[in-house]
């Protein structure tokens, strides 16, 4: 079994550490079990409910990202990757102010980063340590701050008459159709490639990934979008299944990066925090690039 703290060449294509099958599939499904309702009662509600959840994933992302960076030696700046990061969230509150905030954030962030840096007694490696601040804040900022923009801020309404009929507001429907797709494509990747996978999608970064894994997983992420987003919001089929292959691409992109990420920095996984996911970072990799491109979508055709 390869240690998280053995050392593994760059580029090497290693093999997983062999787990029980049958645990790790078990505590997958119980943390779908824990999390999926709390998560669809975030998206119904939106607002600050929305708000605090992404916060949360920033901090959690930011917190991993920075344990695996200081680990492997960089000393990138914690406080300042979370106060950027969410400086994007609280823009996304401010519309009117939108594009003022985060380019005066911006500038605040290069008045302030550098010197901080003077004031190290060591400044090797200064430099990378700056740069490994700041794409923190874009690699996770960014996705949560766009996934609070597209969800909005209008509650979901339950009219009690006629019939109980629930009304979510578009911006709640292009989320589930991310969430959605996102998990649908996982999990069919997940099942199918451990049945039938044959072929390695990206041997040097994550071995256990395959073609048919991915194809398995593009028929859920394109059902997910015809679900949520044919009726509800009134798109074209054919639109549809192109915004479920394309949230299929980014998922398989944003799993992958990680990956990278974690082959880089030899370890395994982000964390220890989500039961046979391993930690928060681990658990939305997928969706950080997902949420890009639905956004786009939904930007182009009129959703937002």
């Amino acid at each position: 079994m390869q240690s998280a703290n053995e050392h593994i060449e760059p580029g090497a294509s290693t093999p997983p550490p062999q787990k029980s099958n049958r645990t790790s599939v078990g505590q997958r499904l119980l943390t779908a079990f824990v999390l999926i309702p709390v998560v669809l009662v975030v998206v119904w509600f939106g607002g600050w409910a929305s708000f605090a959840a992404t916060l949360i994933l920033l901090v959690l992302g930011a917190y991993e990202l920075h344990t695996m960076l200081q680990r492997a030696g960089y000393r990138p700046m914690l406080w300042l990757s979370l106060g950027w990061g969410l400086l994007f969230q609280i823009a996304v509150l401010f519309p009117a102010q939108r594009a003022v905030l985060l380019e005066a954030g911006l500038g605040v962030v290069l008045l302030v980063s550098f010197p901080v840096l003077f004031a190290r007694k060591n400044l090797d490696g200064s430099i990378i340590d700056w740069a490994l601040t700041l794409t923190t804040s874009l690699y996770i900022g960014v996705p949560t701050s766009l996934l609070l923009l597209l969800r909005g801020f209008g509650a979901g309404v339950v009219q009690l008459t006629p019939s109980l009929v629930v009304t979510l507001p578009h911006g709640a429907w292009w989320t589930l159709a991310t969430l959605l797709g996102v998990w649908g494509f996982d999990s069919a990747a997940f099942f199918t490639g451990r049945l039938v996978g044959r072929h390695k999608l990206a041997p040097r970064i994550s071995p256990a990934k395959s073609w048919e894994g991915a194809a398995g997983g593009l028929v859920f992420s394109i059902i997910a979008s015809l679900l949520c987003t044919v009726l509800p919001l009134g798109l074209p089929w054919y639109l549809a299944v192109l915004l479920g292959i394309l949230i299929g691409i980014a998922a398989t992109f944003g799993d992958l990066s990680e990956s990278l990420i974690k082959r880089q920095m030899h370890v395994k996984d982000s964390g220890q925090i989500v039961p046979g996911h391993g930690g928060a970072l681990d658990r939305i990799d997928s969706l950080l690039f997902a949420v890009i491109v639905v956004s786009m979508f939904a930007s182009l055709v009129g959703g937002l």
